[in-house]
């Protein structure tokens, strides 16, 4: 009985350990390292996970809240969260809504097509596209999301709150509105010789 007291408190250890998360939270470096692959190409990488607690009338019930990025490298990105009593279940169901929400970006070679920004609550992302050989230029969460999309060459800039849940939905919010030159010529009517020439 004791056994299964101390593995089913094991999970909860480095919540407070207090580490370079801050409040109590996983390790920064560590929580951005998580990553699992799949056999039909998608990767997935686990960006946070967050102790939640709901007042009941017996007290406390405390659950993990876990958030999770999905993409498959060529364009396709989602998010997803999930919450269960055990950490390994939360990311579980975080890994499926993210690979369920995936949706198709438009790219332009191995960057994005033009800057935008991406908001969500108090956070904002600034995309911005960058030459070949620039590499990554982002953060934490953001770099999570643009790498899984299959972005090799872009710059980014977060403001407001550095939130991992609000910089991550800022991000894919960015990413969703991006418009292809097909698409912009299409909506003014015009080939995208005209746009372009």
């Amino acid at each position: 009985m004791e056994e299964n007291r101390e593995s089913a408190r094991e999970p909860r250890e480095p919540r407070g350990s207090g580490g370079a998360g801050g409040r109590g939270g996983a390790p920064r470096g560590r929580r951005e390292r998580d990553e699992f692959k799949q056999d039909d190409g998608i990767k997935s990488k686990l960006v946070a996970v967050n102790r939640v607690s709901k007042t009941v009338k017996g007290g406390r019930n405390m659950r993990f809240s876990a958030l999770v990025v999905a993409g498959d490298g060529v364009g396709s990105v989602g998010y997803g969260m999930g919450k269960a009593a055990e950490v390994p279940e939360a990311i579980r169901k975080a890994e499926q809504a993210a690979r369920k929400a995936m949706e198709k970006i438009p790219l332009a070679e191995h960057t994005i097509p033009h800057g935008i920004i991406g908001l969500f609550g108090t956070s904002k992302v600034y995309l911005r596209p960058a030459p070949e050989g620039t590499g990554v230029i982002a953060g934490g969460s953001v770099r999570a999301v643009v790498e899984l999309a299959g972005i090799k060459n872009i710059t980014t800039k977060s403001y407001g709150s550095r939130n991992a849940v609000n910089t991550v939905k800022a991000a894919i919010d960015g990413l969703y509105n991006l418009r292809s030159p097909e698409k912009v010529a299409a909506l003014r009517g015009k080939t995208v010789e005209e746009i372009l020439g």
